[in-house]
């Protein structure tokens, strides 16, 4: 069933036989009606027949409930297409599609085949190692049939695995990029232009785009992959690249050459993370390049059922960890084929200092307490609760319980009005250890071994801040990373999920780099603390001060981190009241505007870590 909202006029959509015209005639509405007009006119004046065309054949498919990503905006329009063919840039670089083939049904070789011979990019070859053990001639007959000079042909002696085989594809080619392709599936007819115009404008030396997967006819649609920017921790975490990628024949030179068979199952992602370690520059296109085949022997259709592929991605993060240096173990997801978790050791003995500010509500601080001690994983810790200007005499008889029940606890006394930023601050005053937690007194530890995932990050050189994940009493999600952007500001990654859900792409359920995490319990190391002069208390005393203290961090050239595997209950209310009125709201709209007035740039560029096919109005990781 289709729901569509415009209006407060709700439409429900649930008989596939209904017309279109039934549709409206039952749901009238006359200035949406004349909008839609005026809007077709001028996509009509403006964009062209096919451009409506396709507009109006959205609209009608959701209400029919049929496929609409024939429709999407990033599908090149002919003109467009006829465009590109006839675009010069500086840099024409040829690129070599390399597609290993294996017993290819005929539909899908010819469907692959057609995907490539048509791109708008005129300078490729299409690069063909087969590896048949049955059905060569047919295979062979097909490719001579087309007749087409791009197309470099090499029937294999024998099927030693599809990495090798792979590599065989490389030597033959003589593209200066190369592109992986698989022999069921296909590309966009301006995968290959878009790709030449990252080079050229970008001087991008990897690149990869958004794919969607289709069923094994392409017509429906299965799942997309709307992927983030490079980010070193999600791709350890999860093969979120994949396809399509393309990369310099000198980059793969630098990474050790080609595939693996080593990592058969696995051998794309153990030469994706080769080859990201030593690319110059990165390039991720946000548009669907690329449509993954699902079918029964298909990887799309379930990597689960192919348990080899799974422990050849825990070798490939294995080798990844050893080469980097990074002392650590990689070992699959329980339940989350594809999904790695990177458990890394804790390098020496640094005593973290836990800042926690406190108010009253000593039963809120009794449980936090209890429970950090219980399940902190980590024993070189100190416990600093910043006593604000509590009211109940209840609340100074606790933290002198609190002291002689815990060890290395000490309650230090801010003296002003209430200021996050500037408690936050006094607190790390006090504070001996090499890193600082700043921790709400309304969390509840739920993971063993909360505090050494934490700090198992920022020990780390690279990392800046690192957060956990975050639910509501009810099993909600509260915080699974901070997105720039959502609701014009900022947004929490999943918000209001279920806490069992691995997220879009297991972005629950994987270590994720994100732009910010909630200071609500955010890990950084003390000197990075000290060095940006900790949380602004002058401009963001009480709102994004976490996100700005983040931000800064990202600036200086540092990783934030969100690990899903340190989590923890938020009792923090769903429809927090206290900046919508008063002198709190005024505080806010003047710390919201000194947020905006910063960080323009980066929110008219967008969140680099959220695809911008999702939509910024809601935190649940809907499409636009």
């Amino acid at each position: 069933m289709i729901n569509e909202q415009d209006n407060n006029v709700t439409r429900v959509y649930s008989n596939e036989q209904d017309t279109v015209f039934k549709a409206i005639k039952r749901n009238v509405n006359f200035g949406r009606i004349k909008n839609l007009t005026a809007r077709g006119y001028n996509c009509l004046k403006t964009r062209g027949l096919e451009a409506t065309f396709r507009e109006v054949a959205f609209r009608v498919c959701l209400m029919t409930k049929q496929e609409v990503w024939q429709f999407r905006a990033d599908v090149p329009l002919h003109r467009e297409w006829k465009a590109q063919r006839k675009e010069v840039f500086e840099k024409m670089p040829k690129i070599s599609i390399v597609v290993p083939l294996y017993n290819t049904p005929d539909i899908f070789l010819q469907q692959m085949i057609k995907s490539c011979l048509n791109q708008s990019y005129v300078n490729l070859e299409l690069v063909l190692a087969d590896a048949s053990d049955k059905e060569q001639n047919r295979i062979e007959k097909t490719v001579l049939r087309l007749n087409d000079g791009r197309i470099v042909y090499k029937k294999l002696a024998q099927n030693v695995g599809i990495a090798e085989n792979t590599n065989e594809g490389f030597a033959i080619a003589t593209g200066e990029y190369l592109a992986l392709l698989d022999h069921d599936d296909t590309l966009q007819l301006n995968a290959l232009y878009e790709v030449v115009k990252a080079i050229n404008e970008q001087k991008a030396d990897f690149i990869y785009s958004d794919e969607i997967i289709l069923n094994s006819d392409m017509r429906k649609l299965c799942e997309y992959h709307f992927k983030p920017d490079f980010s070193p921790d999600t791709l350890r975490g999860c093969n979120y690249i994949t396809h399509l990628s393309v990369f310099s024949r000198t980059l793969l030179e630098k990474a050790g050459g080609g595939e693996r068979g080593a990592f058969n199952g696995s051998q794309d992602f153990d030469l994706i993370l080769r080859l990201t370690e030593q690319a110059q520059h990165i390039y991720h296109i946000p548009k669907v390049l690329y449509f993954w085949r699902s079918h029964a022997s298909s990887t799309a259709s379930d990597i689960g059922a192919k348990p080899y592929a799974i422990l050849a991605g825990a070798k490939a993060v294995q080798t990844q960890l050893d080469r980097l240096g990074l002392k650590g173990t990689a070992q699959p997801i329980e339940g989350k084929p594809g999904a790695y978790y990177v458990r890394y050791e804790i390098v020496g003995n640094p005593l973290v200092s836990v800042i926690i500010p406190n108010k009253d509500h000593t039963d809120d601080l009794d449980r936090l307490l209890h429970s950090f001690y219980e399940k902190a994983g980590y024993e070189n810790f100190e416990i600093i609760v910043v006593e604000n200007n509590s009211t109940h005499a209840a609340t100074f008889a606790y933290y002198e319980k609190a002291k002689a029940e815990f060890k290395n606890l000490q309650v230090v006394h801010y003296k002003g009005d209430f200021n996050f930023s500037a408690i936050c601050n006094f607190g790390v005053q006090s504070a001996k250890g090499e890193h600082i937690l700043l921790l709400n007194n309304d969390i509840e530890i739920l993971s063993q071994d909360f505090l050494r995932e934490l700090l198992s990050y920022s020990q780390r050189k690279d990392v800046g801040a690192v957060g956990a994940k975050l639910y509501y009493p009810d099993d909600k999600i509260q915080h699974g990373g901070v997105f720039i952007g959502i609701g014009g500001t900022a947004g929490h990654s999943h918000k209001g999920h279920p806490r069992t859900s691995g997220g879009d792409m297991y972005r629950l359920a994987t270590t994720q780099n994100f732009l910010a995490v909630t200071g609500a319990c955010l890990l950084v190391k003390t000197s990075l603390y000290k060095q940006l002069n900790g949380l602004d208390e002058e401009n963001f005393a009480v709102a994004f001060n976490d996100v700005d203290f983040c931000l800064r961090l990202y600036e200086a050239g540092y990783l934030n981190v969100f690990t899903p595997f340190a989590d923890a209950y938020h009792y923090e209310s769903k429809s927090r009241g206290y900046d919508n009125v008063g002198s709190n709201a005024v505080r806010f709209e003047k710390e919201k505007a000194a947020y905006l007035a910063k960080y323009a740039k980066i929110l008219a560029a967008g969140d680099p870590y959220y695809n911008p096919h999702f939509t910024l109005k809601y935190e649940n990781y809907g499409y636009v």
